[in-house]
Formats: C-alpha cells, sequence, structure tokens
C-alpha cells in the first residue's frame, strides 16, 4: 500500500527545522506539528522516517542564499514590471544574484523561462543537496563487522549456530515480557571502542558509535536494515530524544512530596505514625498494597479485588484501572484502612513513585497523612517496608494471581507477621509494640 504523499516538497526546510527544535525540546510528534503550522499526522510521519532523529542541520540560516519569501517578492516584482537591478535594490541584493536566480532557477515546463517562486524554491534545494554515501555503504568489511557483532548468531561451545525463540519484525519496540531477538547484541559503542583493538593499523576500518545509531535509525542511509535495531539492549524502533525522556516525570510529584522534604523525626524511628507503602504485584496485573509503620514494623494488606468488566468487553479509554490498582482504587483502600488508627498514628506515608499514588492530594485531605515519594530507582528509602514484602512473598510468591484472596485472608496473614517477634524490637512482636504505643496514650 502506498502511504500518502502528504504535504509538497517545496520551501519545507524552516518548518522542518522548527519541527525538529521542538522534538529536541522534548514535544510529542503531533505536538510539534501543530506547533509549526502543519497538519498532525505529518509530524508523526517524519518522525517515524528519520527515525526519531534530525535528518537535517538544525542551525540557523546564514541569510546567504534566498529565501522563500525573497522568492515571492522577486516574482511580484519582475511582474510588475521592474527591471534587475530595481529588484535588487529593494530586496537589498546584489544585481548579479538576481539576475543568475532568473537564469537558474526559472520554470520551464511551458517553454518559457517564467519565473516562479515555488518552481524556484524547488529547484534552488535539489541544487543544494549534497548526498554523501554513508561509511558503512561504501566499506563492506566495516558494514559486515558491524552487522555480525550488532545481530551475528548466538553459537554453542562448537560454533554451532542457536537461532533462539522466531520474533518477527513488525516496526515498533517489543512488548512487556515478550521474546526478544537473540543476537550477539554488542552495542555500538562496544562495536567503535573494539575496532581500534582488532584493526589497530587499518585506519578504513573506523566508525563512531554515533554513525551506528543514524545507519540503524535514518531510512534511506542504505547500510543497516531497521529491523536490525531489535538487537540494541533497548529494542527501540524509533530512537527518543533526550530532552522527552528527562520529561518523562511524573506528573504528579512535585518538589514539595519528596522524601528530601520529609521531617527528620521520621528516619531515626522515635515517633510513631510513621508509614511506608507499595505494592506486591502477581500474575495477570494482580496486586495487595501493603502498609508498615516505620517504627513498630505493625503491617497491614489492602484488598484491591478486579473492577467489575475486567478481562472482557471493550475498554473504556482513560478510564479506570480495571486491575483493582489504579489510583482510585489505591486511595480509598489506604483510606479505609488508616481511618481505623488514632490520630497520632496518621504523620505520613512515604511512597515510590508509582502511578497508584497519582490521588495522593485527595488522599492527605481524607485521611491527614503527609504524602511523600521516593527518589527514583531508590527502593533503599522505604527499606522497611521493601524488607515486609520480602517476607510477604513466603505468602504470594512471585507469578502466582493474588486476586484470589479476600480481604479476610490477607488480614490473617498480616496479622501473622505481626505476631512474629523481631529482633529489632527486643523479642517483641509488632502487634505488642503497637499496643504499648495505643494504651501509653
Amino acid at each position: 500500500m502506498m502511504p500518502s504523499p502528504g504535504r509538497p516538497g517545496v520551501n519545507q526546510l524552516e518548518t522542518k527545522k522548527a519541527f525538529w527544535k521542538c522534538i529536541a525540546e522534548g514535544m510529542e510528534s503531533e505536538g510539534a506539528a501543530l506547533a509549526c503550522g502543519m497538519s498532525r499526522p505529518l509530524g508523526p510521519r517524519w518522525f517515524r522516517e528519520a527515525g526519531g532523529m534530525a535528518p537535517i542541520e538544525l542551525a540557523p540560516s546564514s541569510g546567504r542564499y534566498l529565501s522563500f519569501s525573497e522568492r515571492e517578492e522577486l516574482a511580484l516584482l519582475l511582474t510588475q514590471g521592474h527591471g534587475v537591478r530595481e529588484i535588487a535594490r529593494q530586496l537589498r541584493r546584489s544585481p548579479s544574484t538576481i539576475s543568475r536566480e532568473l537564469r537558474r532557477n526559472a520554470a520551464t515546463r511551458s517553454g518559457t523561462l517564467t519565473y516562479r517562486a515555488t518552481v524556484a524554491q524547488w529547484k534552488a534545494e535539489r541544487a543544494a543537496e549534497r548526498p554523501k554515501a554513508a561509511k558503512l555503504a561504501e566499506n563492506e568489511q566495516l558494514r559486515a563487522y558491524v552487522q555480525n557483532r550488532l545481530a551475528g548468531a548466538v553459537t554453542d561451545s562448537r560454533g554451532k549456530p542457536i537461532a533462539g525463540p522466531n520474533v518477527p519484525w513488525k516496526g515498533r519496540r517489543h512488548g512487556r515480557r515478550a521474546d526478544r531477538r537473540w543476537g550477539t547484541c554488542w552495542s555500538p559503542e562496544q562495536i567503535s571502542r573494539r575496532l581500534q583493538v582488532d584493526y589497530p593499523d587499518d585506519m578504513s576500518m573506523r566508525i563512531s558509535h554515533e554513525a551506528i545509531y543514524q545507519a540503524l535509525y535514518i531510512q534511506g542511509r542504505g547500510a543497516l536494515r531497521r529491523e536490525l535495531s531489535a538487537c540494541l539492549r533497548t529494542g527501540r524502533a524509533l530512537r527518543v530524544p533526550r530532552a522527552r525522556t528527562e520529561q518523562r516525570g511524573k506528573s504528579f510529584i512535585t518538589s514539595e512530596v519528596m522524601i528530601s522534604e520529609r521531617p527528620a523525626e521520621v528516619d531515626d524511628r522515635a515517633v510513631p505514625g510513621h508509614w511506608e507503602g507499595d505494592l506486591i504485584i502477581g500474575l495477570n496485573s494482580s496486586a495487595i498494597g501493603t502498609l508498615v509503620e516505620r517504627t513498630t514494623r505493625f503491617t497491614m494488606l489492602l484488598h484491591l479485588p478486579r473492577m467489575p468488566g475486567h478481562g472482557s468487553g471493550t475498554r473504556l479509554k482513560n478510564g479506570p484501572a480495571l486491575a483493582g490498582h489504579g489510583a482510585e482504587a489505591v486511595r480509598n483502600a489506604i483510606a479505609a484502612k488508616i481511618a481505623k488508627l488514632p490520630d497520632h498514628l496518621r504523620k505520613s506515608l512515604t511512597w515510590d513513585q508509582g502511578a497508584e499514588l497519582a490521588q495522593h492530594a485527595q488522599l492527605k485531605i481524607d485521611t491527614g497523612l503527609e504524602i511523600y515519594f521516593c527518589d527514583p530507582q531508590s527502593p533503599w528509602q522505604r527499606g522497611t517496608d521493601e524488607n515486609t514484602n520480602g517476607l510477604l512473598r513466603q505468602y504470594f510468591p512471585k507469578g502466582t494471581d493474588i486476586s484470589r484472596y479476600s480481604e479476610r485472608e490477607l488480614d490473617a496473614v498480616a496479622n501473622a507477621l505481626n505476631c512474629r517477634p523481631r529482633k529489632t524490637l527486643g523479642w517483641k512482636t509488632p502487634g505488642e509494640a503497637l499496643d504499648e504505643l495505643l494504651f501509653a496514650t
């Protein structure tokens, strides 16, 4: 099926520069297209065709060459009967520049030299192209070396190839928990650096890792097939601009709720009422929530049952998470558990940066808890809960469906943990430690 040709390719240079600048700033392709006055579908098409990498130089024009607006003005003045020198004065250009423009870029299809701005711009852009063959396309030995280290076959101890899973190329990144293509899978940087070791005296066997990435992602380079990107560690079919990845933080997390703002009294565990929480995920997106009090290690488990419609019917776009551990379900479950405690045991809750606590502001209103979030990839900042989750895996192993347990059964497991003596509590149980705090007030 032939793709739509889209917008004519005349005078798109400045538009493309503006588009790729928006991409470099972290905008999505559709948003960048609208910001540049383009149609919404054109942005994603440009992004896919370029593999997510800007195919043009983004530096501003020097002004040395005529722009499309100047060519439009030239055509208008020429139609009005002005001579070359008068046009040059009004455009503030050299008369020789104007005469060369009329001679080189005039339209000739009608058999006469008729100057049209769109045709002149198209001719000028074609003449300005300087196609340069990619180094991998010219050097067959270098290309074979790169391809073998990137996507060569995995072999056994006897050198016999092992195919691995059959994973067809779909033009997109592999899905979660899906088979990956097997290969030698050297990174572009490893390939680039190893060339200097394997060919110390052959300067033709040199290539930068960036050139390998460009050969993978940019169409038209003619060196490496796009599907070889599946052998990269990320497996991305398109390269993601760095500014876009930096903006992928959780929108519901601000600096005011980060763990760095948590009071110092929480760290020394001297004051009770500070909790840590997380989710334990099981088979088929089943989950239970955990709440652990830092001082006493007292544990409460959150029952997160499936919501009606899970696993059947058509999902409602932007609807609730039917697996049962969406933001609203988790907020309600925490509020129901915490409400059973006295006020002096409801001071704060520390969570990781999961989207299940996106409604933390409403949770604070409902329960009075101060909510804090750990830094990314820092589970040790809520180590009490992490250790407790390890104990709970004795009852809820990984890879099992934990949605089958009722709230009564979860409370029984939590009670079992709360009745275990702990060394850190002087061999008291978490239940006994909590009772002391309750009766002391």
